[in-house]
C-alpha cells in the first residue's frame, strides 16, 4: 500500500506544478537549415506559451521559390532534426507558405514569427486577417549574432 500511496503523491506533486498554458495549439516554421541556436530558442518560446507545438519545416521546393537557393540539408532531413528537439509535438513539412492555408490545415490558435518581421507588410496582412479569425501572432525576438547565413559565411571564410 505505502507504494501505491507514494505514486498516487507523486502524480499529485506532478500535476500541482504543471502549469497551464495561455494557448491550446502554437504554430511556427522555418527553414531550418543548419540548424542553430536561433532556431532553439524560436522553438522554446513558443513551447513554453502552448499546450501543442506544431512546427513547420519549408519544404525544399517552397525555400528554392522564395530564396531563390536550395537549402544545405535536405527537408526530410531537417523535419527530422525538428522533431527531435523537444516540447515539438508535430513536425510537418509545407509546400506553401501562406498561413491562411496552414491555418485550415492545423487550426492553432497562436502562430509564433521572429520579431525581425514585426511591421513588415506581410506580416500586417497576417495579423489582421489571423486575428479576425481568433489567432494570435507572438513577435519572438530574434537570436542577435546568429543566422543561417552568418554561419554558411563563417564557413566560407575557413577556406
Amino acid at each position: 500500500m505505502a507504494g501505491v500511496r507514494g505514486a498516487l503523491k507523486a502524480v499529485y506533486i506532478r500535476n500541482e506544478v504543471m502549469e497551464t498554458k495561455r494557448y491550446k495549439i502554437g504554430y511556427t516554421d522555418g527553414v531550418y537549415d543548419l540548424f542553430h541556436v536561433g532556431h532553439l530558442n524560436m522553438i522554446e518560446t513558443a513551447k513554453k506559451q502552448c499546450e501543442y507545438l506544431i512546427v513547420g519545416v519549408h519544404s525544399d521546393k517552397v525555400v528554392s521559390q522564395y530564396k531563390h537557393r536550395c537549402p544545405v540539408i535536405p527537408e526530410d532531413e531537417r523535419a527530422r532534426i525538428i522533431g527531435a528537439v523537444r516540447g515539438v509535438d508535430r513536425v510537418v513539412i509545407n509546400e506553401v507558405r501562406d498561413k491562411m492555408t496552414l491555418l485550415e490545415r492545423y487550426h492553432f490558435n497562436v502562430i509564433f514569427i521572429g520579431d525581425d518581421w514585426k511591421g513588415t507588410e506581410r506580416w500586417n496582412y497576417f495579423e489582421t486577417v489571423l486575428g479576425e479569425r481568433g489567432v494570435d501572432v507572438i513577435y519572438v525576438p530574434y537570436t542577435r549574432g546568429i543566422s543561417t547565413t552568418d554561419i554558411k559565411k563563417k564557413i566560407l571564410n575557413l577556406f
